[in-house]
């Protein structure tokens, strides 16, 4: 095998890091997640990856109530435990611990590990991981054309060496340019990241104003 780390050893580091940032900062510190403290993410993860039967909640909003109510459960747990939960990463049995979905749980931590991280003033983005942000890159693709399918204008993701996804055609389109992690939190609803654009302005305001959540 290459040099390069699999997307299972990079989703490994990205859950060390999260569980180390939860032990830091403790159960009661805010996140962007709306009104989750670091505590309630916590639980959602451990429920993304250990209870099948309310996972689906998550993105259906009919079966949001059985996902809440077995989150709350998951709250109520120890912290720690919960944590040494998400270190130890998805158990067998669990359609999250399919190998292919490696990229995906890449995706997952990345984002919620800045979420923590973000939530309080002082924040910068991490360094460059070549790895990682290939890996983000690619996920980029499919999420890109979720996120922006409301847009009015086009949609292009561009990373500073020049890559890009066009994510959305529309009559004009308007460039959003930055490491693949920043485009990533852009494209999942975050505004505490560090993008750049390029396109008319009231149709970068409109792409700003889309709705992106997933």
């Amino acid at each position: 095998m290459s040099a390069l780390r699999s997307a299972g050893d990079v989703a490994v580091a990205e859950r060390n890091a999260l569980a180390d940032l939860f032990l830091e900062r403790g159960p009661d510190e805010p996140t962007l997640c709306g009104e989750w403290t670091t505590n309630d993410l916590l639980a959602h993860l451990v429920v993304r990856e250990r209870r099948p039967d309310a996972a689906p909640g998550i993105l259906i909003p009919p079966l949001a109530f059985w996902t809440e109510r077995v989150q709350g459960r998951a709250a109520e747990r120890d912290f720690g435990a919960n944590v040494a939960l998400i270190r130890g990463g998805p158990p067998s049995w669990s359609p999250m611990a399919l190998p292919f979905l490696a990229g995906v749980d890449v995706q997952e931590y990345f984002i919620h590990h800045e979420d923590v991280r973000r939530a309080v003033t002082g924040w910068a983005p991490r360094p460059p991981e070549p790895d990682r942000d290939g890996l983000l890159w690619k996920q980029l693709a499919l999420l890109g054309r979720l996120a922006y399918r409301s847009s009015p204008v086009g949609v292009t993701l561009a990373a500073p060496d020049g890559r890009e996804h066009a994510v959305k055609s529309g009559p004009r389109t308007v460039t959003v340019v930055g490491e693949p992690g920043e485009l990533l939190l852009f494209s999942s609803g975050r505004d505490e990241c560090v993008v750049s654009w390029r396109g008319e302005p009231a149709d970068v305001a409109s792409v700003k104003a889309t709705d992106r959540g997933l």
